[in-house]
């Protein structure tokens, strides 16, 4: 038995939102139970202890949309790079880095991507990963990574026409390996879907392919719409916007996750909500790139299940809360606007599309939840309570403020110190290996 106690307690049930000294007790992997720290303590004298020294104690971030093979481009200089738009960003960079990681280097781009979301309270992580240097066993290394650190992780691959006819059946074939063993796996701690790049690298024929071997229980994470040159290829090649296309070939459903959305109508809006599609928003991504802002008020306001991810720009869910608050009071010039949106989509919806592939009752802490726990170094200057932690976590913290982290039971994290993995020498592997794919990409 594992006791967190000593903090505020923010549990995200409704039933039993928020202790002002409050406790979670953890056994086999979920929470057992919660309430008044004395009182636990008492109850539970042999139970080890974390305190939480007056911070908060709460839920683990899920981030929705996650790109683990961005990791080793932190920094990166390739010879050439000067982007003029989004296409030029995605062949320039990202293809660029992908064409060239193989599968050492994708493990060694989890292991980084899983250290930092440790370290930023995030235990369940949706990735959409590419490695076109090297395609089979890509997303069993991702999940060896995932295994070794202790994090839940739900992994897809990124089928593309761009590298060519081979390469889209070698990734097909990757997604329909790994779901098949995701789906065989009892430990509730990975799964897997169909990973689909954008309408526009997409030919028909592939996607006939990817509905024809698509197993059963699982659905696709694909990019939809991020750029304007999606949504006019798609008109242009097949007279159809991209969630029609989409619908027509029966890739939306309650187990398929549309990342981005930003140029999509009311008509598509309807699709995707009659069809019960997830739909995940990327705040910071969508603006480094200038890419737009997508209509995710409209969608969450629609009923659409819509989450809140990363797209790999950051791991800290609590940075993409903040940019997600402003950037919508921005875009309507309504400063009313997003306040509880965007924690609805991070602390309830993210939840809820979790859920679609993970048994256990993520988000919150109540028996029989999963107990992914962490603990903020927080001390509120003004009164704490459930009514205004949102306010609280936008305004008075970040991922760093996390000291400790626990993922279905086991601690990930304490007091910053990584219990899972060497840091130190994993981080000194990854920039030597960093450095190879950087000589390499330049060495063109």
């Amino acid at each position: 038995m594992l006791l967190i106690g000593n903090g505020r307690l923010v549990t995200r049930d409704p039933e039993n939102p928020f202790r002002e000294n409050g406790a979670v007790l953890i056994e086999d992997g979920k929470i057992k139970e919660t309430g008044e720290f004395p009182e636990l303590s008492r109850k539970y004298p042999k139970a080890d202890f974390i305190d939480a020294k007056g911070g908060v104690i709460m839920p683990a971030f899920i981030n929705a949309h996650e790109h683990i093979y961005s990791a080793m481009a932190r920094g990166i200089s390739i010879n050439g790079y000067q982007p003029k738009g989004f296409l030029d960003i995605l062949d320039g960079m990202w293809w660029t880095v992908d064409r060239n990681l193989d599968n050492r280097k994708t493990k060694l781009s989890a292991i980084e991507t899983y250290i930092e979301c440790i370290k930023n309270g995030c235990t369940t992580v949706f990735d959409h990963h590419a490695s076109f240097g090297e395609i089979p066993g890509s997303l069993f290394a991702i999940a060896e990574a995932a295994k070794e650190l202790g994090m839940r992780t739900c992994l897809c691959y990124e089928i593309s026409d761009r590298g060519g006819k081979e390469k889209s059946r070698a990734a097909v074939e990757e997604n329909v390996d790994f779901i098949r063993y995701a789906q065989a796996d009892t430990s509730d701690m990975i799964a897997g879907m169909m990973g689909m790049h954008a309408s526009f690298t997409i030919s028909d024929e592939t996607m006939e392919l990817c509905r024809k071997e698509l197993p059963e229980g699982a659905g696709f994470h694909i990019h939809v719409a991020e750029g304007i040159y999606d949504l006019h290829q798609c008109l242009k090649e097949h007279s159809k916007r991209i969630v029609d296309r989409l619908y027509d070939w029966d890739i939306l459903g309650p187990k398929t996750l549309l990342a981005h959305c930003i140029y999509v109508n009311a008509h598509e809006m309807e699709l995707i909500h009659d069809t019960n599609t997830m739909v995940v928003h990327n705040p910071e991504s969508n603006m480094g790139n200038a890419c737009g802002c997508p209509p995710t008020m409209e969608m969450v306001h629609r009923g659409i299940l819509t989450g809140l991810g990363t797209d790999g720009y950051t791991h800290d869910m609590v940075e993409s809360y903040k940019v997600a608050n402003i950037l919508h009071k921005h875009h309507l010039c309504d400063p009313n606007a997003a306040w509880g949106e965007v924690p609805q989509m991070l602390f309830e919806n993210n939840a809820k599309i979790a859920n679609r592939y993970f048994k256990t009752p993520l988000g919150v802490l109540k028996p029989g939840a999963a107990a992914d726990v962490i603990v903020m170094d927080y001390n509120p200057p003004t009164p704490m309570s459930a009514d205004n932690a949102n306010g609280h976590i936008l305004f008075g913290m970040n991922g760093r403020c996390v000291t400790t982290t626990v993922c279905n039971g086991q601690i990930l994290m304490k007091d910053r110190v990584l219990h899972t993995i060497d840091e130190e020498k994993a981080m000194a592997e990854i920039r030597k290996e960093s450095q190879k794919l950087w000589d390499k990409i330049n060495s063109r």
